[in-house]
């Protein structure tokens, strides 16, 4: 008898282990799923390397400004050029590592951006510098978690919140992440506070394959305290993985 209760208590501890390490297989599947699919999204930009003519529109309270923009890229260096209008045409970003210059044709200067001035905005706009030469680390700085699965809008998406990992250095309290189900493109993305306000929020629409992905034509970033301030970014023509010459990141290049 005591050796039958002995077996039970056995089997059952069996099937206890057993349903305990395929939870935990299947939650590591799906932790590495997300962080996959957050990292595809944060990559969608980027390659080995890109050429992209970007026009970004500011409508705020001064009325409506368009600035047109070339972008390079190659590997983590970044090259930013204003084309027009005629009187910003030159200026410049140039992102190599973790150094950012920034060149100013109506004085013919070049000066160096220190970290905390990556944040202001570019141009007037909604965007930052920060955003437009920075090289995305969201599994790297962020936890990921799954915040909502289900329909928006007739759509259906997955929402992941980031929480910002204690040695990361970042300025957001956690990010939420919405991707489209059917073919895990970004649709939204919420940039909080360390309270949990929401700051400005990034819409990305207009989606078309281009060099073998399908990328959002589309960026609209929005502030939460601008009411009917916005900025829109449409990429007019990209191309990934192209040949560039390490010249074009040179310092004596941005004049």
């Amino acid at each position: 008898m005591i050796f039958m209760r002995w077996q039970k208590r056995s089997v059952v501890m069996f099937l206890g282990l057993a349903l305990s390490s395929v939870a935990l297989m299947s939650h590591a599947a799906d932790d590495q799923q997300m962080r996959q699919t957050v990292e595809r999204v944060a990559r969608l930009f980027s390659s080995k390397s890109s050429i992209a003519t970007v026009k970004m529109q500011i409508t705020n309270e001064d009325g409506q400004r368009d600035i047109s923009m070339k972008i390079w890229s190659l590997g983590e260096k970044i090259l930013v050029r204003i084309t027009s209008p005629q009187d910003e045409a030159g200026t410049a970003i140039l992102k190599e590592g973790s150094d950012i210059w920034y060149y100013l044709p109506k004085s013919n200067r070049t000066v160096k951006i220190p970290p905390s001035m990556a944040m202001n905005s570019w141009m007037g706009s909604d965007f930052t510098i920060d955003d437009l030469v920075k090289e995305t680390f969201l599994t790297r700085d962020y936890s990921i978690s799954t915040f909502f699965k289900g329909n928006r809008g007739g759509v259906a998406v997955d929402e992941y919140t980031l929480t910002p990992k204690p040695d990361a250095a970042v300025v957001w309290g956690k990010i939420i992440l919405q991707i489209r189900k059917a073919d895990a493109v970004p649709t939204w993305q919420g940039f909080y506070d360390e309270d949990g306000q929401l700051v400005r929020e990034l819409t990305f629409s207009d989606y078309k394959p281009t060099s073998a992905r399908l990328i959002p034509r589309r960026l609209v970033m929005r502030r939460a305290d601008k009411a009917g301030a916005q900025t829109t970014i449409e990429y007019e023509d990209v191309a990934f993985d192209v040949p560039i010459s390490e010249e074009t990141f040179s310092l004596p290049n941005l004049k």
